[in-house]
């Protein structure tokens, strides 16, 4: 049977996108405004909540399989949402579980996992490859010369051939597939979620200014170093954020909190989605965050350009 295939995911929940927007043009339907960090001088367009936060075959194989798991979340999502906006996020616990949840969703289900898990996979077999040439020399010409005739000579030659051998596995068609995506991702949402379900929520509010949220919106940091520091492995973070709206942002920690932070710190944060950014940022059109978006997206760029 044929895996199920859903081609166009969102990486952010569309439920999140939607509190960054306003009515479009003479009450058209609502928009947010992307900011491209790549390309910081280009002219912004506003766009509808469908059109942003998504990718192509993020998870190509099974992929109604991951989407029955994060809808698992994000069903239950609009009702935490509004207690949120209500101030009332921990009258009901089962609130304070489905934030946390969305918090452990959106650290997860990013561009940035599939790049780690992307470069591990690759270390991982080239790793192999080293070890089979260096530990099976004979087996590797003797089968070489089954599978084609020929009789390798130089190291160079078995590289390529353990390479070829390594590429036709079955652990490898998987990777190609999808398939081991798929499962490393599901595992990692699940074993991620079960390790915070020792920490709290802590629901964040600014003094004054606005947040706005990336494409890589989960994020573990440390707030002990300034700037603040972040994307750290998990068990290396004080908390992982999340912002859910202009008004409000997720942090995980170890009591639950309603808070307030100042307007500078908001910059911190805002600055931190903009630098994890994959490529995009997405603001409230009113929110006057253009400036700061294009400052730390050059930050960016000749960071980048220095490594």
């Amino acid at each position: 049977m044929k895996a199920a295939r859903i081609s166009r995911q969102h990486l952010v929940s569309q439920v999140l996108l939607r509190q960054f927007t306003m009515p479009g043009p003479n009450g058209s339907d609502r928009q947010l405004l992307p900011f491209d960090v790549w390309n910081p001088e280009r002219r912004q367009k506003r766009k509808g909540p469908g059109a942003c936060g998504a990718a192509k075959d993020f998870v190509a194989f099974d992929s109604a399989s991951a989407e029955e798991l994060w809808g698992s979340v994000e069903t239950r999502v609009p009702a935490a949402l509004a207690a949120v906006r209500a101030g009332t996020p921990f009258a009901d616990p089962q609130h304070v579980e489905v934030l946390r949840d969305l918090v452990v969703l959106h650290y997860v289900r990013s561009h940035r996992y599939r790049d780690v898990y992307t470069k591990a996979f690759g270390t991982v077999s080239a790793d192999v490859i080293r070890k089979v040439v260096r530990q099976y020399p004979e087996e590797l010409r003797r089968e070489a010369l089954r599978q084609t005739g020929l009789h390798l000579t130089g190291s160079n030659a078995l590289y390529m051939f353990a390479g070829r051998l390594v590429e036709e596995s079955e652990v490898a068609r998987g990777f190609g597939s999808g398939e081991l995506f798929r499962i490393s991702i599901e595992s990692m949402f699940n074993k991620v979620r079960a390790r915070s379900a020792t920490w709290d929520l802590e629901v964040l509010t600014p003094e004054s200014g606005q947040f706005l949220i990336g494409d890589n919106p989960g994020i573990t940091v440390r707030t002990d170093t300034t700037p603040f520091s972040h994307s750290m492995a998990f068990g290396d973070a004080y908390s992982i954020v999340l912002p859910v709206g202009p008004g409000h942002l997720l942090a995980l920690g170890p009591e639950n909190l309603l808070g307030s932070i100042p307007g500078a710190v908001v910059d911190e944060l805002n600055t931190v989605q903009i630098l994890a950014a994959d490529r995009y940022v997405y603001m409230h059109p009113q929110s006057g965050l253009e400036t700061l978006a294009k400052a730390a997206a050059k930050q960016r760029q000749a960071a980048r350009a220095n490594h």
